[in-house]
């Protein structure tokens, strides 16, 4: 636990990470920034979710919606994409990414090539039949503390 501690903090340095209260109970919520896919039709902010950390759709395109929809979801804003990311030894997070217009979910995971491009990484199986995209990072630290819950 003190090293996913410590990697998420290592992890929140190289992003600029952007701290907030989560709600009136003291709780911090912390956001790794908001991130797009590489064809810019899926936004996801990285955030700590509980004792994981998660990405939610946070905007999307009308094709990505309309695909969406096709496959039985009503939207994909608020939806988590990335879900129960852990920081392993080697610096990077795994976890499941979940597909909906596949209605799957995949084992994951993320690397952090530089402040403003991250790896992601889907595997059927294991680490067999991969797909990896880039993601770059839209946000700065600045405007993720103004959206910071109050």
């Amino acid at each position: 636990m003190r090293f996913w501690k410590l990697s998420l903090a290592a992890l929140a340095a190289v992003l600029g990470l952007a701290v907030g209260p989560a709600h009136a109970g003291g709780d911090i919520a912390r956001s790794y920034g908001v991130w797009r896919n590489p064809h810019d039709t899926v936004h996801l902010e990285i955030k700590d979710c509980g004792a994981s950390t998660c990405g939610v759709v946070v905007w999307a395109s009308p094709k990505a919606e309309a695909d969406a929809r096709r496959s039985g979801e009503d939207t994909l804003i608020g939806k988590q994409l990335l879900r129960d990311f852990e920081a392993q030894k080697d610096g990077s997070l795994k976890g499941r990414v979940w597909v909906p217009t596949l209605k799957i979910t995949l084992v994951g995971s993320a690397d952090i090539v530089d402040a403003k491009t991250m790896r992601a990484k889907g595997c059927v199986i294991g680490a067999f039949l991969c797909k990896s995209q880039l993601w770059t990072r839209i946000d700065a630290p600045a405007l993720m503390a103004s959206r910071a819950a109050p």
